[in-house]
């Protein structure tokens, strides 16, 4: 396919702008796909807010996006399990495929990773993007380019829990109910986790989660978070602590509500990145921690998840906005984050 495309262009920081750029050509390997919807990030949000995360920098120009679902229009030499027609989700991130971490299947930890909308990688909030193909899984009838662009978020919840262990019988507590803290429940649930009590300092946000499936809600502008966990779980504390705030507050509450011998995940990333917590507590408690970098083998999973009905990943969003008013949805998400949990951009119609 031959032509332009409109590409929303990160200028400064706060700023940003449209301009046409050719229409890529998939490679051997590679489809291209004309985008539907894309999810509006909160790594987006604080990149162009801020410029950056932590040590990683923006240097403008440059494109944002990396959640994305839409339909295959072209297919590049050798692809052989997609079509022309195929509505997929898009997996960002292309390893190596042969460090120790792609060979041993971790190849969300691969150090040579190129990932949509991660510097110096530009994004997708575009009208086409040709990708490699294993990157693409085709959608069942019955899930939408929509839903598709969400499998990437949910795929971070999935990865979560699974490294958790969730499983049935348990109890546990998931800090921060923005997108990752909503999907991380989303998650547990459809793997069976018995209760899931969500915490935040925004009403509006634990109003979504509740929507979501939530066994209930703490809000820690108001209540002692520990003491309410407590008294949720009769004195024993909780399984299984997914944390996405990524605050050192909500880590320390993590460490003193969770039952000896249990779980902590974390997943939030905070301003700092430096925290001081309370170890003792936890090395008393023979607590596991562990860490999650995005996500691997997570895609086939979420969608299946989504199109039996397990998970209603259309629920956390909040939000839509089209594609020409980008520059005002990402001030939008920015400026209200009380009311916004969600925003996706609608590409095409």
């Amino acid at each position: 396919m031959q032509g332009k495309m409109k590409v929303a262009v990160m200028t400064g920081v706060g700023r940003s702008a449209f301009e046409e750029r050719e229409i890529p050509r998939p490679k051997a390997g590679e489809v291209l796909v004309k985008l539907e919807y894309i999810g509006i990030c909160g790594s987006d949000l604080h990149y162009y807010a801020t410029g950056g995360i932590g040590d990683c920098r923006v240097e403008p120009p440059f494109v944002l996006g990396h959640e994305a679902g839409g339909t295959v229009v072209e297919t590049g030499a050798g692809v052989t399990d997609l079509k022309v027609g195929d509505r997929v989700a898009l997996e960002p991130g292309k390893t190596c495929g042969h460090c120790e971490f792609c060979r041993t299947g971790r190849y969300n930890l691969c150090p040579d990773v190129v990932f949509f909308a991660t510097p110096p990688v530009d994004g997708v909030f575009q009208e086409y993007v040709a990708h490699e193909a294993g990157l693409c899984f085709k959608l069942p009838d019955n899930v939408s380019t929509m839903e598709g662009a969400l499998i990437e978020p949910l795929a971070v919840g999935f990865h979560a829990a699974n490294l958790g262990e969730a499983h049935i019988g348990q109890t546990a507590v998931v800090t921060g109910s923005g997108c990752i803290g909503l999907v991380s429940l989303l998650a547990m649930k459809a793997m069976g986790v018995s209760r899931v009590y969500v915490v935040d300092v925004i009403e509006a946000r634990l109003r979504k989660a509740l929507e979501c499936g939530a066994d209930g809600v703490i809000n820690g502008r108001t209540a002692d978070v520990v003491q309410e966990v407590m008294r949720l779980t009769g004195g024993r504390g909780t399984d299984l602590v997914i944390e996405t705030a990524g605050t050192e507050a909500t880590t320390r509450q993590a460490i003193q509500m969770a039952k000896k011998g249990s779980t902590i995940v974390l997943v939030g990333l905070g301003a700092s990145g430096e925290m001081t917590l309370p170890m003792t507590a936890a090395i008393n408690k023979e607590l596991t921690f562990k860490s999650i970098c995005r996500y691997r083998h997570c895609y086939p999973m979420a969608i299946d998840a989504v199109a039996t009905g397990r998970i209603n990943i259309r629920g956390i969003v909040t939000n839509e906005f089209a594609f020409d008013d980008l520059p005002e949805a990402l001030d939008i998400c920015i400026n209200n984050k009380d009311e916004v949990v969600k925003g996706v951009v609608r590409v095409a119609d």
